[in-house]
Protein backbone atom coordinates (compact mmCIF):
# COMPACT_ATOMS: atom_id res chain seq x y z
CA UNK A 1 0.00 0.00 0.00
CA UNK A 2 1.54 3.29 -1.07
CA UNK A 3 0.39 5.75 1.58
CA UNK A 4 1.90 8.77 -0.18
CA UNK A 5 -0.12 8.01 -3.33
CA UNK A 6 -3.28 7.65 -1.21
CA UNK A 7 -2.71 11.12 0.25
CA UNK A 8 -2.05 12.60 -3.19
CA UNK A 9 -5.28 11.06 -4.50
CA UNK A 10 -7.25 12.32 -1.49
CA UNK A 11 -5.97 15.86 -2.00
CA UNK A 12 -6.65 15.70 -5.75
CA UNK A 13 -10.24 14.64 -5.09
CA UNK A 14 -10.84 17.15 -2.30
CA UNK A 15 -9.00 20.19 -3.65
CA UNK A 16 -12.06 21.70 -5.41
CA UNK A 17 -14.05 21.57 -2.15
CA UNK A 18 -11.14 22.90 -0.12
CA UNK A 19 -10.61 25.79 -2.54
CA UNK A 20 -14.34 26.57 -2.44
CA UNK A 21 -14.30 26.61 1.37
CA UNK A 22 -11.24 28.85 1.40
CA UNK A 23 -12.71 31.32 -1.09
CA UNK A 24 -16.28 31.43 0.26
CA UNK A 25 -16.10 30.83 4.02
CA UNK A 26 -12.61 31.34 5.41
CA UNK A 27 -10.98 34.64 6.25
CA UNK A 28 -8.11 33.97 3.83
CA UNK A 29 -7.09 31.45 1.18
CA UNK A 30 -3.76 30.41 2.68
CA UNK A 31 -3.54 26.74 3.58
CA UNK A 32 -0.85 24.19 4.38
CA UNK A 33 -1.45 20.58 5.41
CA UNK A 34 0.77 17.97 7.01
CA UNK A 35 -0.08 14.28 6.84
CA UNK A 36 1.59 11.86 9.21
CA UNK A 37 2.54 8.33 8.21
CA UNK A 38 -0.15 6.17 9.85
CA UNK A 39 2.26 3.24 10.15
CA UNK A 40 4.72 5.16 12.37
CA UNK A 41 4.22 6.03 16.03
CA UNK A 42 6.22 8.28 18.39
CA UNK A 43 8.16 5.31 19.74
CA UNK A 44 9.20 4.28 16.20
CA UNK A 45 11.08 7.37 15.04
CA UNK A 46 11.56 11.13 15.43
CA UNK A 47 8.61 13.32 14.43
CA UNK A 48 10.26 14.64 11.25
CA UNK A 49 10.74 11.11 9.91
CA UNK A 50 7.05 10.34 10.45
CA UNK A 51 5.82 13.16 8.20
CA UNK A 52 4.44 11.40 5.15
CA UNK A 53 3.61 14.45 3.08
CA UNK A 54 3.10 18.21 3.17
CA UNK A 55 1.07 20.26 0.72
CA UNK A 56 0.48 24.00 0.30
CA UNK A 57 -2.74 25.07 -1.40
CA UNK A 58 -1.40 28.59 -1.90
CA UNK A 59 1.98 30.25 -2.42
CA UNK A 60 3.90 30.30 0.89
CA UNK A 61 5.89 33.38 -0.14
CA UNK A 62 2.81 35.58 0.27
CA UNK A 63 1.58 34.23 3.61
CA UNK A 64 1.35 36.65 6.51
CA UNK A 65 2.34 33.85 8.94
CA UNK A 66 4.43 30.66 8.64
CA UNK A 67 1.44 28.34 8.18
CA UNK A 68 3.68 25.43 7.22
CA UNK A 69 5.51 25.61 10.57
CA UNK A 70 2.20 26.01 12.39
CA UNK A 71 0.70 22.96 10.64
CA UNK A 72 3.78 20.93 11.55
CA UNK A 73 3.41 21.92 15.21
CA UNK A 74 -0.28 20.98 15.19
CA UNK A 75 0.67 17.64 13.63
CA UNK A 76 3.38 17.14 16.27
CA UNK A 77 0.84 17.64 19.08
CA UNK A 78 -1.65 15.25 17.49
CA UNK A 79 0.99 12.61 16.68
CA UNK A 80 2.43 12.79 20.19
CA UNK A 81 -1.01 12.35 21.80
CA UNK A 82 -2.51 10.02 19.18
CA UNK A 83 -5.57 12.25 18.91
CA UNK A 84 -6.71 15.49 17.29
CA UNK A 85 -5.05 18.43 18.98
CA UNK A 86 -8.43 20.11 19.46
CA UNK A 87 -9.05 17.43 22.10
CA UNK A 88 -5.85 18.37 23.89
CA UNK A 89 -6.65 22.09 23.72
CA UNK A 90 -10.28 21.87 24.80
CA UNK A 91 -10.49 18.72 26.93
CA UNK A 92 -6.99 17.85 28.12
CA UNK A 93 -4.89 21.02 28.38
CA UNK A 94 -2.74 19.40 31.07
CA UNK A 95 -1.21 17.31 28.27
CA UNK A 96 0.13 20.40 26.48
CA UNK A 97 3.83 21.13 26.89
CA UNK A 98 5.70 24.40 27.20
CA UNK A 99 6.41 25.58 23.68
CA UNK A 100 3.34 23.91 22.12
CA UNK A 101 1.50 25.98 19.54
CA UNK A 102 -1.56 27.61 21.13
CA UNK A 103 -3.84 26.88 18.16
CA UNK A 104 -5.65 23.71 17.21
CA UNK A 105 -6.35 22.45 13.71
CA UNK A 106 -5.69 18.75 13.31
CA UNK A 107 -7.77 15.62 12.93
CA UNK A 108 -7.17 11.98 13.75
CA UNK A 109 -9.26 9.30 12.07
CA UNK A 110 -8.51 5.68 12.93
CA UNK A 111 -4.76 6.30 12.99
CA UNK A 112 -4.56 8.82 10.15
CA UNK A 113 -3.39 12.21 11.46
CA UNK A 114 -3.66 15.35 9.36
CA UNK A 115 -2.99 18.92 10.47
CA UNK A 116 -3.81 22.13 8.64
CA UNK A 117 -3.05 25.77 9.17
CA UNK A 118 -3.92 29.00 7.44
CA UNK A 119 -7.48 29.89 8.37
CA UNK A 120 -9.82 29.67 11.34
CA UNK A 121 -9.09 26.67 13.57
CA UNK A 122 -12.49 25.08 12.90
CA UNK A 123 -11.89 25.21 9.15
CA UNK A 124 -8.37 23.82 9.67
CA UNK A 125 -10.04 20.91 11.51
CA UNK A 126 -12.62 20.48 8.74
CA UNK A 127 -9.97 20.34 6.00
CA UNK A 128 -7.82 17.98 8.07
CA UNK A 129 -10.86 15.77 8.68
CA UNK A 130 -11.81 15.61 5.04
CA UNK A 131 -8.32 14.49 4.11
CA UNK A 132 -7.96 11.99 6.97
CA UNK A 133 -11.29 10.29 6.21
CA UNK A 134 -10.56 10.25 2.48
CA UNK A 135 -7.14 8.65 3.03
CA UNK A 136 -8.62 5.93 5.24
CA UNK A 137 -11.46 5.18 2.80
CA UNK A 138 -9.18 5.19 -0.25
CA UNK A 139 -6.98 2.73 1.65
CA UNK A 140 -10.10 0.65 2.35
CA UNK A 141 -10.88 0.54 -1.37
CA UNK A 142 -7.31 -0.50 -2.18
CA UNK A 143 -7.35 -3.14 0.57
CA UNK A 144 -10.65 -4.61 -0.65
CA UNK A 145 -9.31 -4.73 -4.20
CA UNK A 146 -6.21 -6.57 -2.96
CA UNK A 147 -8.33 -9.08 -1.05
CA UNK A 148 -10.58 -9.66 -4.06
CA UNK A 149 -7.65 -10.27 -6.38
CA UNK A 150 -5.64 -12.38 -3.92
CA UNK A 151 -8.11 -13.92 -1.45
CA UNK A 152 -5.60 -16.39 -0.06
CA UNK A 153 -2.74 -13.91 0.40
CA UNK A 154 -1.47 -13.97 3.96
CA UNK A 155 0.33 -10.64 3.76
CA UNK A 156 -0.46 -7.27 2.23
CA UNK A 157 1.90 -6.45 -0.55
Amino acid sequence: MNHRMLVQEAIRLLEPSIQKLLSEKAKRRDMHVVVMNPTLKPWDCPFEEAILMEYSFTDPTVWENPYDEMAREKARQAWRAGRSNVESHLLAPATLKDGDLAFYGSFEHLGVIVAASGVESWFDVLISGWIAVAVQQLAQAEYQDFKTKTPMARFIG
